[in-house]
């Protein structure tokens, strides 16, 4: 029994290890050259195209031609992967921001810059606002507080009120940006046509009852042509001359 084991051991192919060594030291090198900054990137671009149920494990391996394994050594879950993804572009949003308010000393000029680069960030990533929302205290919301604080700060507003102006500024630009992002989200899967959709949203407020709805009719006209963008900074404007009259700058 033992003389015919010998015998199929030594009737085996010596190329079949070898091919079995190189399969393995290919495998290795292939994962050895994947980094967290590859894996995060490519999760962008399928949450970019797919929203979150675009983002598996199993798309993401077959996007980066690795193992789920070697992915699992840099992320635990597709939460931690989810947050990994949305603190990159939030930081690469506030890191633009900061250098772009850089050439103007206003801390005004600085809230406002951000304020726009996190609103069209989230119109370009819509699932960023909802990535935010479930990952409360988290880097990437830590980074636009800490960017809004310093400001706000600048803008010598009292200690004891520099909570209130933060967290005011913070729900309005993530509130506002991702209602906005959503709002478009329904309109591609509804193949929604933006200016047909205002025209007969601003007809319908026109017919509305003038006694009930008087204010509604009066700008139903404007609702044609309003500009999403404008109205979010009209809305920054608002609560930094709020801050501004409230503290005496």
């Amino acid at each position: 029994m033992e003389r015919h084991s010998m015998i199929i051991w030594n009737n085996i192919p010596s190329t079949s290890s070898s091919n079995m060594v190189k399969k393995s030291r290919g495998t290795q090198r292939r994962e050895e050259s994947l980094s967290r900054d590859q894996i995060i990137e490519a999760s962008i671009a399928l949450l970019d195209n797919g929203g979150e149920s675009g983002l598996t494990f199993r798309a993401l391996s077959e996007r980066l031609a690795t193992g789920a394994g070697a992915i699992y050594w840099y992320v635990d879950n597709k939460s931690d992967l989810l947050t990994a993804a949305c603190d990159a572009v939030i930081a690469g949003t506030v890191d633009a921001t900061s250098n772009a308010a850089a050439l103007d000393a206003s801390p005004k000029t600085a809230i406002r810059a951000l304020a726009l680069g996190m609103f069209d960030a989230i119109d370009a990533h819509p699932w960023v606002g909802a990535a935010l929302t479930r990952a409360p205290g988290q880097l990437p919301t830590v980074r636009i507080f800490e960017c809004i604080g310093q400001q706000v700060r600048a803008l010598g507003v009292p200690k004891k009120a520099e909570w209130g102006a933060v967290s005011a500024l913070l729900s309005y630009i993530l509130g506002v940006s991702g209602q906005n992002a959503a709002n478009a989200h329904v309109a591609r899967e509804l193949d929604a046509d933006r200016t047909r959709f205002l025209n007969e949203v601003a007809t319908m407020w026109s017919e509305l009852d003038a006694d009930e709805f008087p204010f509604t009719r009066s700008v139903a006209g404007r609702l044609r042509s309003h500009d999403d963008r404008g109205d979010f900074l009209t809305g920054i404007d608002l609560i930094l001359a709020g801050i501004e009259t409230t503290h005496g700058r």
